[in-house]
């Protein structure tokens, strides 16, 4: 019996269309890379999926984490039979033996040069199971030095070679200047104890999924913490004597000047980790104990472009795309900084780009690449603003072009002039709900009677932590929670109360105790219709458009987290704080 392609599965699993699998296959062709590397490049699937798919065409068991699987034995040697850097350079980990069997999980079970290295080393028959890079990794830190926690194990480590100079070159600097934390041994590490704390920070906050990192010094002790989820927690901090040094490294990393301490600095360079390119945006900050240093760390391996996957509701999904297809005129995504809108649309564009149309972004900066589509950072140091962008790209034959941020009325009116000449235009906007971009477009100096005829849809979006499906705690609501949610959620019909079934946090080990692993966003998405392009053109009232609105059945970000609640994704409490009553 032939066996099944890999592309037949994913499509077979959902994962993907005929038409992304068609685009695969030709960019496969154009770079000479595997279908599963095509794949995952486009951003049509994730590492793992494809992994998964691996195990079904090979008939070979997926190990992870989360199947506890890929749990390596103690106490039968291991260690000493593969040893961590042989483990590191070729995304392997045994897991057992059993008599004259190792079972190891690798990334790519089909190398059947490392298979026979593997028997050579170990003397042993091997048991093979399959899984992704970032998994093996993963489990390699923790494996091979017995505790997770990176930052603890440098710092029980002592200041092995004495005096401190954060200049020092350590062998983790690639020679593209990256720095690359898959191929250090944290134990094994040279340099001084600030560059081995750098390394384990930025390992660790990569790992527990953090998107900053904040270090400062206060009167009397030192605060280290990871956003992660939205929520800052505190971990364990370097000794004050260290944190100079710790900062000194980073500039060194980002070019910036070491010696300067009085005056603010923002940087970045790249890390190498887990198979992924990830950016640090650096900003260091001077304050009355000190330089405060914050890292933002972009990981655009995390970053799953696709629709389908971001957290809108159906009819949602489906009056964006319907709009993002349309062939002219504006889309303005609102939200505050961090709120997961450049993810948003680049998904959307990755979603409708195709090789008949010439795509391009204006961005600052820009956050994630994307194939097919130019993409522009903004540098306003040499003259290349948003305004004089926007004036370039109407010479550079266009269908879309994405805007990252409407800041002033030259930029509004260059969006509003491109979206009337025949291109479809979309951007983003800091407003507290969607309507509200329309007053705020008009007080920048657009004409309502210009801004009506070619706004298309104007959306809203915020991130709610997803309840960690493996602790969540069911309960019955009780009776105040039961009115807040009948008043607010528009459904129709409205759910019987008493079968109602809400989800609370609990925290275990899988969620690092927190309750929460990753975010979804929630969104509201209004579809300009002739209604509300009336409202506009006359007095451009934001409680006459919602009102409008919802009699053609859309709602907003309250309602949206009330469906997360009712599909048990998150918690009451957590869309309580997230977004505000409109009632």
């Amino acid at each position: 019996m032939a066996r099944k392609k890999l592309g037949e599965i994913l499509i077979q699993s959902k994962n993907i269309n005929e038409e992304q699998l068609n685009k695969a296959l030709k960019f496969q062709r154009q770079d000479n890379c595997l279908i599963g590397e095509a794949l995952v490049r486009l951003r049509y699937v994730t590492e793992e999926q494809v992994a998964v798919a691996l195990s079904k065409q090979l008939a070979m068991p997926y190990a992870s984490r989360e199947n506890k699987i890929l749990n390596p034995e103690s106490g039968q040697g291991l260690e000493k039979i593969i040893p961590e850097k042989f483990a590191r350079d070729n995304f392997v980990i045994p897991l057992f033996m059993e008599e004259d069997t190792l079972a190891v999980a690798m990334a790519d079970p089909a190398n059947i040069i490392l298979l026979d290295n593997i028997r050579l080393i170990s003397g042993m028959k091997l048991q093979t199971f399959i899984s992704t890079k970032a998994q093996i990794l993963k489990v390699i830190d923790i494996f091979y030095h017995g505790k997770s926690d990176l930052i603890d194990q440098v710092l029980e480590g002592g200041n092995v070679d004495g005096e401190e100079d954060a200049s020092d070159i350590d062998n983790a600097l690639a020679e593209d200047g990256k720095l690359d934390l898959d191929r250090i041994i944290m134990g094994e590490s040279k340099g001084a104890q600030s560059i081995k704390l750098v390394n384990a920070i930025l390992k660790q906050a990569v790992s527990e999924r953090a998107s900053d990192i904040h270090l400062e010094k206060f009167d009397e002790k030192v605060s280290l913490r990871l956003r992660i989820d939205g929520t800052l927690y505190e971990k364990t901090a370097p000794r004050s004597d260290h944190v100079n040094n710790m900062i000194s490294r980073v500039k060194i990393l980002s070019k910036l000047d070491v010696a300067e301490r009085r005056l603010p600095q923002d940087g970045s360079f790249a890390i190498k980790y887990q198979n992924r390119i990830i950016d640090v945006r650096v900003s260091v900050c001077p304050t009355v104990f000190g330089e405060k240093l914050v890292m933002r760390l972009l990981d655009k391996g995390a970053v799953e472009l696709n629709v389908d996957k971001l957290g809108f509701e159906p009819r949602q999904k489906e009056d964006f795309l319907k709009a993002s297809n349309a062939p002219h005129g504006l889309i303005f995504l609102t939200g505050p900084t961090g709120s997961g809108k450049t993810t948003t649309l680049n998904a959307v564009l990755n979603t409708i780009k195709n090789p008949e149309m010439n795509f391009m972004t204006l961005e600052d900066p820009v956050e994630i690449k994307l194939e097919g589509i130019s993409q522009v950072q903004i540098k306003p140091e040499i003259g290349l603003t948003f305004v004089s962008g926007l004036r370039s790209f109407l010479r550079q034959d266009p269908d879309v072009i994405l805007v990252g941020e409407v800041r002033d009325n030259e930029t509004a009116e260059s969006c509003l002039k491109a979206a009337m000449t025949g291109h479809l235009v979309l951007s983003t906007l800091h407003t507290n709900s969607a309507l509200e971009a329309v007053p705020r477009l008009i007080d920048m100096g657009i004409e309502p009677y210009l801004l009506a005829n070619t706004l298309l849809l104007v959306a809203a979006q915020r991130l709610i932590r997803v309840l960690c499906p493996h602790c969540r705690i069911p309960y019955k609501p009780p009776q105040d929670e039961i009115d807040i949610f009948l008043a607010e959620s528009n459904l129709d019909p409205l759910p019987n109360p008493i079968k109602l079934l809400f989800y609370k946090a609990k925290g275990c080990d899988k969620c690092e105790n927190m309750g929460y692993k990753g975010r979804k966003a929630i969104y509201e998405v209004y579809f300009i219709t002739e209604k509300i392009k009336r409202i506009i053109y006359k007095d451009c009232d934001v409680l006459k458009m919602e009102e409008e609105a919802a009699k053609s059945g859309a709602w907003n970000l309250r309602a949206s987290g009330w469906r997360k609640v009712l599909a048990g994704i998150t918690s009451v409490d957590e869309i309580l704080s997230i977004t505000i009553s409109r009632k």
